[in-house]
């Protein structure tokens, strides 16, 4: 037995051999039946009950298996220890103080049943952008009909103790400026109260996109993100898959983002946009039909690949 396949099997119990495949109880679905694919020569996992997944069979030690054998599997397979970084951040987030932010004190919600007759507007500019009542619920939207933000919607982000700690405010009316957003840090997770850190992370630019893109789509609010943000590191912590759906025009900041994580072995797939402006400019069905299609990012032969494309 190899020292890969030991340690998978002290982490997962027993196995069958079929071929180049072993395979074990399904430590997702735990089904009775022996259902986990695991295959070391392409370095692949798969469920065939519950379609877990997965392009880097060190996934399954770090999430099931102790520290000695997630050790042991990183000096095998020759990569970083990356659950160095889990006390690093872990720490950084235990002496940073949650950010809080209140919202405007003109602040109307459009969740309410009975609404004023000045919410029309707002009402009619978010139909004309494909949003209704299902997404405005979701979001908690509302808008300010007076004051420093008025003439604005209003999408409130809270953290993951139910606390509002941004929040989006968006013209309506043909402002000068689209955007007049809280003077605070943006240094969060927007919505982090409904994110799914089991479940793949859509990456996506503004708020507007992610209503579109749907369930744990996190806009990132037009920064770089960097390493040391709180995305970044949940990311990284979680182990979650990414997919990056970011504009067009925003290609150089989306290699440096897949570059940066594939520092942390996470799995990635990039969509593409094609002639759409961004993601808020698609329907939710073309949406999902780019999201089916998305590429999967392998190492640096995904860099070669665009770099004989473009020759």
């Amino acid at each position: 037995m190899n020292n890969k396949l030991k340690i998978v099997t002290d982490v997962l119990g027993s196995y069958r051999r079929a071929g180049d495949e072993y395979l074990y109880t399904c430590p997702f679905c735990k089904h009775h039946k022996k259902k986990m694919s695991v295959n070391f020569s392409i370095n692949s996992f798969k469920c065939w009950v519950c379609d877990a997944r997965g392009k880097n069979i060190y996934r399954l030690v770090r999430k099931f298996g102790n520290y000695q054998q997630r050790q042991k599997y990183l000096e095998l397979q020759g990569r970083l220890d990356l659950t160095e970084f889990d006390d690093i951040f872990n720490e950084l987030n235990d002496v940073e103080e949650k950010q809080r932010v209140d919202l405007p004190p003109e602040f109307v919600s459009l969740c309410n049943k009975h609404l004023p007759l000045k919410s029309q507007t707002a009402l009619e500019y978010l139909r004309g952008r494909g949003i209704g009542k299902g997404e405005i619920l979701k979001w908690k939207m509302g808008f300010c009909p007076k004051g420093k933000y008025a003439g604005r919607i209003i999408i409130p982000s809270f953290n993951n103790n139910g606390d509002c700690n941004y929040f989006i405010a968006r013209t309506y009316v043909g402002n000068y400026r689209r955007y007049l957003n809280p003077p605070c840090g943006r240094d969060i997770i927007f919505n982090e109260l409904n994110v799914d850190w089991d479940e793949p992370i859509i990456l996506v630019e503004g708020v507007f996109d992610a209503i579109v893109a749907g369930d744990n789509a996190i806009p990132i609010l037009g920064s770089t993100l960097r390493e040391e943000s709180k995305l970044f590191q949940a990311m990284a912590i979680h182990d979650t898959p990414v997919y990056i759906a970011l504009d067009p025009d925003a290609e150089k900041k989306a290699h440096w983002i897949i570059r940066s994580l594939m520092k942390y072995d996470l799995e990635i797939k990039k969509l593409n946009i094609g002639s759409y402006e961004d993601i808020g400019s698609m329907s939710p069905e073309v949406f999902q039909k780019r999201l089916e299609n998305a590429e999967e990012v392998e190492g640096d032969l995904y860099f070669l690949e665009k770099q004989l494309r473009n020759l």
